[in-house]
């Protein structure tokens, strides 16, 4: 019997269970994927957890890929055997699963159903903090924290290849080494840096022009001290936990900072934005800016995943498999 993984009351990862998942057959518009790889996020952790919360039970998980299995009545292009990628909704922690069919991505045969489960929401993530948020221009400095992680290593490798200057943070020398192998620039080490002093050296005293947060916690006050006026902050997670008040006063007018506080979620939800994300993401992994999964586990080691993904210990992206 296929499995799925269930959150049946939010807290920590004794609360996902592994249960029986049959197969369901697609309404109108609907397909039905068989997973090879599902994608493991923060994002999970926070739905886990009850800051994004889910009707419950609920199945986690926001993107994976696979093959096409069944197609309801009223869906296009896509066929039984057609290699599919999708993020932006919930319940990808199961063998299998019913779709919006206009969320199913045609992948190329190049490119394997395990790195684009990996990749499809970090990939959008990055499109739309590098395109919409702050529409990067060759020669401007970054700020990228937690470099190594699966988010900051794609967001990295994108903005080099757009002539960006990467500044990142990591936790410690061998994330810093990771950091460094994926083309950041300089690397700001250990939890308890000063980043403010070390960023203003960094930058001769002008700061970056764009910094991109998800550690959250005390970490984003002290990001809005590394960028320069008119620049731009993303806050796009807290990691670290809970995220302080920030008052108006501290954005401006003498620091004129914008402040911006994106969901990928929602960039996914607009239809004609996801397909044309999507086609960079495809471009994007041929060109190497998307790379492997630094960890694999069953899908009944899902909770075990996220605890490795919540403390730190992996670098990378984290995949699934049925």
């Amino acid at each position: 019997m296929d499995k799925k993984v269930e959150l049946i009351a939010a807290g920590d990862g004794d609360n996902l269970r592994v249960s029986a998942c049959p197969p369901q057959a697609p309404g109108p518009g609907e397909l039905r994927i068989r997973h090879e790889a599902i994608g493991v996020n923060f994002i999970d952790i926070y739905q886990r957890i009850g800051l994004y919360p889910l009707p419950l039970p609920a199945v986690l998980g926001v993107e994976g890929a696979g093959v096409i299995e069944a197609v309801g009545p009223e869906v296009g292009d896509i066929q039984v055997g057609d290699r599919v990628a999708y993020t932006g909704i919930p319940g990808a922690y199961a063998a299998t699963r019913l779709l919006p069919a206009w969320r199913a991505i045609k992948l190329p045969d190049d490119i394997s159903t395990r790195i684009a489960a990996a990749s499809f929401l970090r990939g959008l993530t990055a499109h739309m903090l590098l395109t919409r948020t702050y529409p990067v221009k060759r020669g401007e400095t970054l700020l990228i924290h937690a470099a190594a992680g699966g988010l900051g290593t794609v967001l990295t490798l994108w903005a080099k290849s757009l002539g960006c200057i990467v500044i990142g943070t990591a936790g410690s020398s061998g994330k810093a080494d990771i950091a460094r192998a994926n083309g950041v620039d300089h690397v700001v080490v250990g939890r308890e840096a000063d980043i403010v002093l070390e960023i203003g050296r960094l930058t001769k005293g002008r700061g970056v022009d764009f910094a991109i947060d998800g550690i959250g916690g005390e970490m984003l006050r002290k990001t809005l001290g590394c960028v320069r006026r008119f620049g731009t902050v993303a806050s796009i997670g807290q990691a670290a936990g809970p995220i302080p008040p920030v008052s108006v006063e501290e954005l401006g007018p003498t620091r004129s900072l914008s402040l911006a506080r994106p969901s990928v979620m929602a960039y996914a939800a607009e239809q004609e934005t996801y397909h044309l994300a999507a086609k960079a993401v495809i471009a994007a992994i041929r060109q190497g800016i998307m790379p492997e999964p630094g960890g694999e586990y069953s899908l009944s080691e899902a909770a075990q995943a996220q605890t490795d993904l919540e403390s730190g210990q992996t670098a990378g992206s984290l995949v699934l498999v049925p």
